[in-house]
């Protein structure tokens, strides 16, 4: 695996290429020319078969590459390369604050990700190995807003493999994902009646103030859970008593069984409101993400992913995290999966995004011998 040392300035230069292509989620044109270059180099691993897959009418397209399909055992390796950065975002460029760390759009989430896959495979595929291990490759357009339209390919993806690789960052000290919380988006509707705000306001029915008497009774709801009010919109002229109010609320929960309460303790508390004349709060949403609960597969998993870190010279553990990934899907669908094996980085989804530009090449490494000895079959599944 001495390759992928040697290549760090190759690697590094590449990550800086593709962070420089804006690939908003919402940036069709950019996606598109992200999922081109992609493309190109998956394409360019001994074997492989690369294809771009529609995700629908409208929508960009995902990218799979896979080797081997006919070998006994699969292994699934995935990402996406879609970020939060828009074509409007001042945030375009690449800069080293000094020469061990890369400043960029989407170098930590995750376009050093897939510079890792991508070393790890080629150093996998140019070292000895049989038939027996394929693998396939599914980086998609849409984690970022939540792929909806890619959760089916994970669920399809999930039926043809033995285990999967999520290279989403690791954590800023270096370890990787254990548990997620899972991810739900709910929408709360104040309405109310519309008045005169100088001549008649008590014929009126403030829907802004209704909400605002809601919002915080959120903080409230007990368990192991996160509630975050995450945008707010309402009314019109000062002059009129607003007749419509809206917030969207981000919730997270550590298990799945806590999902399905909590659309009823939301409603619980619009309640009172409902009750009074004139007013209606309706509280709307799902989970998009469920939480991704550790098995034991995961734990002997994580286990020999430690053991190839240390012959790397990578030391690290994991830890439960509250941000969601499509490593969730996977969970949700029964397959077994490891996360954040992408670069070691921090400050995501900001213009601070930096990471350590030696563990492109490190995780790389780490990468290629778990997969060199899920071949040799000395990691028992």
């Amino acid at each position: 695996m001495s390759s992928i040392q040697t290549s760090a300035a190759e690697l590094r230069d590449l990550l800086v290429s593709w962070a420089e292509i804006n690939s908003g989620s919402s940036n069709s044109e950019g996606l598109s020319r992200m999922c081109s270059a992609l493309r190109t180099e998956f394409g360019r691993l001994p074997g492989a078969a690369a294809e771009v897959v529609p995700l629908g009418p409208g929508l960009p397209q995902a990218l799979r590459v896979r080797a081997r399909p006919e070998a006994p055992l699969h292994v699934l390796l995935c990402g996406h390369f879609d970020t939060v950065y828009g074509p409007e975002d001042p945030f375009q460029r690449c800069r080293f604050p000094d020469p061990h760390t890369l400043n960029g759009p989407g170098v930590a989430d995750m376009k050093g990700g897939l510079v890792v896959m991508l070393a790890a495979l080629r150093a996998f595929e140019a070292s000895e190995q049989s038939c027996r291990l394929g693998w396939e490759v599914l980086l998609t357009p849409d984690e970022e807003i939540g792929s909806a339209g890619s959760a089916p390919l994970f669920a399809e993806a999930a039926r043809r493999h033995r285990l999967a690789l999520v290279f989403e960052p690791a954590r800023a000290n270096g370890d990787l994902v254990r548990g997620r919380m899972g991810t739900g988006i709910f929408t709360a509707t104040a309405r109310g009646r519309a008045a005169h705000a100088g001549r008649d306001p008590k014929a009126g029915r403030n829907a802004i103030l209704a909400l605002a008497e809601f919002l915080p009774l959120t903080e409230g709801i007990k368990g192991d859970l996160m509630i975050n009010v995450g945008s707010i919109r309402g009314g019109g002229a000062v002059n009129i008593v607003p007749d419509f109010a809206q917030a969207e609320i981000n919730v997270r929960v550590t298990r799945r069984e806590d999902q399905d309460s909590v659309l009823e303790r939301l409603r619980e508390r619009a309640a009172p409101i409902n009750a009074r004349e004139g007013f209606s709060l309706q509280i709307e949403g799902r989970f998009n993400r469920p939480p991704k609960e550790i098995t034991p597969v995961e734990e002997r998993l994580f286990e020999a992913w430690r053991d190839c870190g240390r012959e790397a010279g990578a030391h690290f553990s994991w830890q439960d995290v509250a941000g969601g990934s499509d490593g969730n899907l996977l969970a949700a669908a029964g397959l077994p999966c490891l996360d954040g094996l992408g670069v070691v980085g921090d400050h995501l989804h900001s213009p601070r995004e930096v990471i350590r530009v030696s563990s492109l090449a490190e995780r790389a490494q780490v990468a290629a011998l778990f997969l060199s000895r899920l071949e040799r079959g000395d990691i028992p599944l």
